[in-house]
């Protein structure tokens, strides 16, 4: 019995063996050491006024869990609630909450683009936006990052070859792995001289930019043809994901979206701690003052050591290159006490395995000094 349980798992031996071979085999590691990994970027996961509105939230009856679907008994008025003060505070006409930016980009893109539409991604986009347009009705193009002549190239070919659907441009505001910022500008420009639609991914700028943490979308507010996910779990401090779209899209969504439908709603005490986490961005605008003064410190200080990053946000990749040499800097990183993991593809490209090095509130200008100096000494090092 023991040889044919074997045989039956011998594919997955040999995909993991294939991995550990390329190192790229992953495996859960526990937090250790000063926070440069999390996207905690305004300390608030462990904020206590957050805290205190969860428990006061239990004490008063609000349930750990939904219980059902939004559609059936797990609508609560915790969601309804969030949903409501997020449209407002985010300067939209509608909002709805999911279970995390992965389920809200993959849902988005299997229920509003239909049969005979055009997708049009940032080659860099995360891969739940990649998986959700494979999924989906609509045809995709893949453009050059962070190129707007690229998307009009490739809808212009669209067109001249026959399609004659709707179009929707897909983008992040932030990106997670570089750290570079969206051309939002001109990709708003370019949905309106196309007739498309615009999805941004807000998730590593919403609370860190835009007004009271807003958004770098925020000065675009309002408009019919921009969706806008805000993820809650990075942030915010929480967990969830919030689309702020048109009352009509909203709507649609609820009657059509399979990953809405179908799923237990989250928890309302989720609902909760990311209500009150919009109202700490509101009252306490020294936070993200706070972050952006240590983003301009830690790129000061980086230049002034020589090193190079692409970046000029709070997300600081260190290209390596090699996917080994990567993972011995990282584990050389955490021996000196700074949490930093190592990225490998396919997360990013092939040949551009790096350090991801993130700022949060968690850390001060001392720590970042620190942890700089560590880099430019195992870097140096024999590896």
């Amino acid at each position: 019995m023991r040889s044919i349980e074997t045989a039956r798992l011998s594919p997955y031996v040999a995909a993991l063996n294939g991995l550990n071979e390329d190192k790229r085999l992953r495996c859960l590691k526990p937090r250790v050491g000063i926070d440069f990994a999390s996207n905690d970027y305004l300390a608030l996961g462990s904020d206590p006024r957050i805290k205190k509105a969860v428990i006061a939230a239990l004490e008063a009856g609000t349930p750990v869990g939904a219980g059902g679907s939004r559609l059936l008994r797990g609508n609560c008025e915790e969601h309804e609630g969030l949903e409501t003060e997020a449209a407002q505070f985010f300067g939209a006409e509608a909002a709805l909450f999911f279970g995390g930016g992965y389920i809200a980009n993959f849902a988005l893109l299997t229920t509003l683009p239909q049969r005979g539409d055009l997708l049009v991604l940032d080659s860099l986009v995360h891969a739940s936006i990649h998986e959700g347009a494979r999924a989906g009705r609509a045809e995709c193009r893949i453009h050059a990052h962070n190129d707007p002549q690229s998307v009009e190239d490739a809808i212009r070919d669209w067109r001249t070859k026959g399609g004659a659907g709707r179009v929707w441009i897909v983008a992040e505001s932030l990106y997670s792995m570089d750290g570079d910022f969206a051309p939002l500008e001109e990709l708003v420009a370019t949905a309106d001289r196309q007739d498309a639609f615009l999805i941004v991914d807000e998730a590593h700028a919403t609370g860190a930019y835009g007004h009271q943490g807003r958004g770098l979308t925020a000065p675009y507010d309002r408009r019919e043809n921009l969706i806008v996910v805000h993820t809650c779990g990075k942030a915010l401090g929480a967990a969830g994901a919030l689309v702020t779209a048109s009352g009509i899209l909203r709507d649609f969504m609820v009657n059509r979206c399979r990953p809405f439908i179908f799923a237990t709603a989250p928890s309302p005490l989720m609902a909760v701690a990311v209500r009150e986490a919009l109202l700490v961005l509101q009252k306490e605008p020294e936070r993200q003052r706070r972050l952006a003064k240590l983003v301009s410190f830690a790129h000061r200080e980086i230049t002034s050591l020589g090193l190079r990053t692409p970046s000029t946000s709070q997300i600081v990749p260190y290209i390596v290159g090699d996917n080994a040499h990567a993972m011995r800097l990282a584990s050389a990183l955490q021996a000196r006490g700074f949490d930093i993991r190592g990225i490998r593809p396919p997360t990013v490209p092939a040949g551009t395995a790096r350090l991801r090095i993130s700022l949060t509130l968690n850390v001060g200008e001392a720590d970042v000094r620190a942890m700089l100096d560590a880099l430019v000494e195992v870097t140096r090092g024999s590896f």
